[in-house]
């Protein structure tokens, strides 16, 4: 199976947000390379949200570029299978933790913001992931900073994406 026949089963599998649902559903059904980053119409991207619940607490990220604190994530690459491979393997690669598990089967929410062009949309499908008991973080070339925050200090450092992404993770524990 492609990656955008994944992205299409996960979509369509997905519950809630449904305006926003159909919209990834009708890029991908108008663009066959919409999960790729080269699709100037917009593509999908795959983030997590790495969190450890037994410490009340979230893994963020001070991104390089957007210099804001965000979940982990990026574009799909050629080797990913599916959506959440994609997240899981991104959330590895930019925390630097081994042993991250997936915590539902599926998306936790899904997130559409503009970048800028040469492409428009980011279709950012957004899962979320556990940590190891004694997880140790590494900070990535993609980052200037990698910390932990308790769950309610998020709000003084993220966007409202992060804030719901955060509240739609804690509503699955």
């Amino acid at each position: 199976m492609s990656l955008h026949d994944d992205a299409v089963l996960v979509l369509k599998g997905y519950e809630g947000q449904e305006e926003l649902r159909q919209a990834y559903l009708d890029h991908l059904a108008a663009h066959t390379d919409g999960v790729w980053k080269a699709c100037t119409a917009g593509h999908i991207t795959a983030s997590a949200l790495v969190i450890d619940p037994t410490r009340g607490r979230v893994l963020l990220t001070l991104h390089r570029k957007l210099r804001m604190w965000l979940q982990m994530g990026g574009h799909c690459e050629p080797e990913d299978v599916s959506l959440s491979a994609a997240a899981l393997r991104e959330a590895t690669e930019e925390s630097g933790i081994a042993g991250l598990t997936l915590l539902a089967d599926g998306p936790v929410r899904l997130d559409r913001h503009p970048i800028p062009p040469p492409c428009h949309w980011h279709y950012d499908v957004q899962y979320a992931v556990l940590a190891p008991p004694d997880a140790t973080h590494v900070i990535s070339d993609e980052s200037l900073d990698l910390r932990w925050f308790a769950y309610d200090e998020v709000a003084e450092v993220a966007d409202e994406s992060v804030l719901r992404l955060l509240e739609a993770t804690r509503d699955r524990l």
